[in-house]
Parts: C-alpha cells; structure tokens; sequence
C-alpha cells in the first residue's frame, strides 16, 4: 500500500486513486502545485480589483452570464450558486466513489487554471484525509457544464452545510466538520464555479469501473478456461500462429492466456479427437474476450488524460494575464468512453451465459441435464442459467448509450450535453452484473468438472477449481443456490480466485 500521494496534477494514476477510494491512503499538495495554486489565485484578485468582466467570477452563471456582479456581491454569488445547484436525487454514492470524486477535484484545482485559494483547496484536502465524506446523490448531473449537482453536495459540507458521513454515522456537515476538527469555509470570488464546474464525479465513477474491469477481464478467461476444460475444449483454436495473422492485442493475449491456464490439463483435446471444431462461445474466447480487453484499453488511456486535465470554466492562464471561457467540462469525451466500457463489460457476460448453458443443457454437454445427479426430483443449476440469463438481458438494457442522448438546458445557453455521469453509473451496474455471471459461470464449470472425464486440470483452472472448492462444495441435492452464488462473488471482489491463478501461471494479460 502507499504511504502517500502526492497530487501535482499531472501525474495521477489509477491504481493511486485506487489506493486513496479504497485504502484511505492520505494525499498531500506538491510545493509546485501549491505556487501554481496562489499564482493562479492573485491573478483573480486582480482580475476583480481591476474590475474585468470574467465569466463566473464578475458574472451570474449560464444565462445570467450577462448579468455583472459587483465586487461587494461576489462572496453570495459563490454561495448561492453551491447552494441552488445541490440539486442531487437518489440514493447517495458510496464511500470509495466520493473519495475518489474529492481526489479528482483536488488534482484538477492543483493544477493552478482555477483561481480558488491555497486555503480552500487545503480544506477539501483535510476533508478527504480525515475521512469527512460528503453525502453526493447519485442522479442529476447532465455532465455537460461538469457534474454541477453532484459536485455542489461535495461543497455544501466545505460551507457547514449539507449532510456527510463521519466514521459511519450520517449527520449534518457541520457537525461532521466540527467532529474532525476542520473550520468550515466562506466562498471568495471563483471558488463556487472552480470547485464544481469538472467532470470528476463521471470520472469517478468510470475510473474505478475501469479499474475493476481490468480484473474482470482476466477473470472471465478463468472461467471460460475452466468451461472448456469441463467440455473437453479443443485448443488448437488458441494457437500463438493463427492469432498473430490478425494481431489485435487483446486477442493474442487471450490465446495466451487460455493456453497457460490450461497447460498440462488432462481433459483438453486436440482438434478431431472428439470434435472437429467447438461452438462459437468455446473457440472464439480470443476474438470475443480481447475485443472487450481492448475497448477497456481504450477507456483507461482516456480515463489517465481525463484525471490530470483541467475541466473547469473559465480556465485561467496567470502567465500571460488572460482568462478564457471554453468548454473544457463538457463530459463527451467520457461520455462516449464508459458507453464503450458498458458494451464491452456487457459483452463479457453475454459469452460467459452462453458458455453456462452448454455446460447445463445435457443436448450441448453430453452431461446430465442441469449437473445433478437426480434430475426430477432436484432441479440443479436450472434456473443459476436462468439467473445468468436475467442479468444478460438487464445489460442489455443498461448498455444502450447514453451519450447519444442531448437535452438543452439553461434556456438552450447549454444546448448539447453528454450525459457522461449516467453512462459511467451503468457501467457500474453492468460491471456487478457481469461478475454475478462470471460467479455463476465458476460454479457450474467446477460442478461440470465433477461429471466429467477423470484428469487432471491445467496448471491454472486447477488453481481456479481448488479456489471455488473451497468455498463451495459440490451441489449433490437441491440447496439455496444464492448463497453459493454469493460466496464466489465475495472472493471475485477479494481477488481471492485470480490471486490464485496467477500464483501458478503467472500475470495474466489483458493487452
């Protein structure tokens, strides 16, 4: 685990925000990003002193940005706007979503284009160190003039209002800043709008997704390894030769992949031994997988761009005495990228359900019919497909883009918007869907093994096999299958099976 993290705002990685949603590992400015921060704040006090007519620092906010502020109403003009945007609905996100929201918002401010005081930011600073965790509703952001909602529920606890957890307990936001010991803030000039107008709760959202698809991906290699295994798989259609005549990344690393998970396996076949060639679901791993492994690639360099950027508004250039409105928030860059990461995650589960119903239907398996013995009178994992195939088809729903959806808002002054924050939420969704799939998937391959041919297992579906049979022993007569289904996701979540495999074959790839 890391010690710290220092923030610049340039060198932020996913695995430290990782390590800061999830591990509470503490933060710390850089001494460059601290002069940036002042240098940055100087040149709005004379911008105001000069009395310049700056977009949100001198003017009302969307289609009151004709409307001049004067200098003695710029402190209410910053408070009113945090206060009429926390416009949040629904259920609060969770704990490790809004530290990594406060996480990107103090790398964007550090990077010195904001105007919000060394003070201020030090606040959110100490926020996110001492565990005050603001309560951020999931729904109501647009993402086009950033997340304005989301992120002004963040803000009201900087002001001693709003709700925040503190150490488990929900309570008001100035009795959870009175609790750790941190003054509540009065906003100056800029500070509002710096402090909401970015992407980050999208970002958020979509950058631990991201991060736990990685995982996924290696997953579901494991479980489609251990399927073929348990259905005599053929694996010459994982030959290094074939895959490098059309080199797509995650493709060849999928071949290779299966084939290191079923190194020395007893019960893999040649082509024409048993079968001339497998279905689809069994034989096209590689294309189907590494597709998705590479659309992931594709999200993560968007998401290590995204994560150092300046996404507010206006975007202030000290050094050369200028402020520039622009369009820095809007979300369709991320937008577009966790709509790809919602159809690739989504694409996971759809083989991995196929590969279920080859195991479970005898006609496909050549096992007996649902992998119980006493068919009949036990109904075995009949309806664990039925489970699978629920989920599938709600991906199927959720993975429908998001970002091709617009409507105008702020008297059409913010007349296109990318609807980022809603396609990263279901991207989440999707992603607990696929590993409940995956789960179900481990389940019925490690049942099928039982039926099957005697041998030995490859070096990593016998990690793969072991793991599971820890948790949960084979199904002989009829039981609550939900708790079976519930301890394998528990130990996808832990990384406790993938731990395992990579303990006998090494790191799997995913590009």
């Amino acid at each position: 685990m890391m010690e710290t993290v220092i923030i610049d705002g340039n060198h932020l990685t996913l695995d430290a925000l990782a390590e800061v949603a999830r591990k509470n590992v503490p933060i710390a400015l850089s001494e460059a990003a601290k002069e940036s921060v002042n240098r940055a704040r100087d040149f709005v006090e004379r911008l105001i002193a000069e009395k310049k007519v700056v977009y949100g620092i001198t003017t009302g906010f969307g289609k009151f940005s004709d409307v001049v502020i004067s200098e003695e109403e710029t402190e209410d003009l910053q408070t009113n706007l945090i206060m009429s945007h926390a416009c949040g609905i629904g259920d609060p996100f969770a704990e490790e979503i809004v530290r990594a929201v406060m996480l990107l918002r103090i790398n964007n401010l550090a990077k010195g284009h904001s105007g919000i005081r060394l003070s201020t930011l030090q606040t959110l600073i100490d926020m996110l160190n001492k565990g005050v965790h603001p309560v951020i509703p999931e729904k109501g952001s647009l993402g086009a003039s950033g997340d304005l909602a989301p992120l002004s529920h963040m803000v009201l606890v900087m002001l001693g209002k709003g709700e925040a957890f503190y150490k488990g307990e929900r309570m008001s936001g100035s009795q959870a800043m009175e609790a750790a010991g941190i003054h509540v803030i009065t906003l100056h000039a800029k500070e509002g709008l710096a402090l909401i107008n970015g992407t980050q709760v999208m970002t958020a959202v979509g950058a631990l997704t991201a991060y736990d698809a990685h995982r996924v991906m290696r997953l579901s290699d494991v479980a489609g390894a251990l399927t073929s295994e348990a259905l005599n798989g053929i694996v010459d259609a994982f030959d290094a030769r074939m895959h490098v005549l059309r080199p797509h990344a995650g493709q060849m690393t999928t071949a290779e992949n299966l084939l290191r998970l079923l190194e020395n396996s007893e019960r893999t076949t040649r082509q024409g031994e048993i079968r001339v060639q497998d279905a689809y679901t069994l034989r096209c791993m590689p294309q189907v997988h590494g597709a998705s492994k590479d659309a992931l690639k594709y999200v993560i360099d968007h998401l290590d761009i995204e994560m150092n950027a300046v996404t507010d508004n206006p975007i202030l250039f000290p050094d050369t005495g200028e402020a520039y409105s622009g369009g820095n928030f809007h979300g369709q860059p991320m937008a577009l990228a966790f709509d790809f990461l919602g159809i690739a995650l989504s694409e996971v589960a759809n083989i991995s359900e196929r590969r279920i119903e080859r195991l479970v239907n005898p006609q496909l398996s050549g096992l007996p019919a649902f992998l119980t013995k006493h068919g009949g009178l036990h109904s075995g994992f009949m309806i664990a497909q039925y489970a699978a195939a629920a989920l599938v088809s709600e991906n199927k729903v959720l993975a429908h883009p998001a970002s091709v959806d617009s409507i105008p808002s702020s008297a059409n002054q913010e007349d296109h918007v990318s609807m980022g924050t809603i396609a990263a939420r279901k991207a989440r969704e999707i992603l607990f869907n696929v590993e409940h799939v995956l789960a179900i998937e481990l389940l019925c391959a490690a049942q099928a093994v039982e039926f099957s041919e005697k041998g030995s297992l490859g070096k990593g579906t016998g990690a793969a096999f072991a793991k599971v049979r820890r948790y949960v022993k084979p199904v002989d007569l009829d039981r609550v299958m939900h708790l079976d289904f519930e301890k394998i996701y528990d130990i996808i979540k832990s990384n406790e099976i993938l731990e395992a495999v990579e303990a006998a074959v090494g790191p799997l790839k995913v590009w």
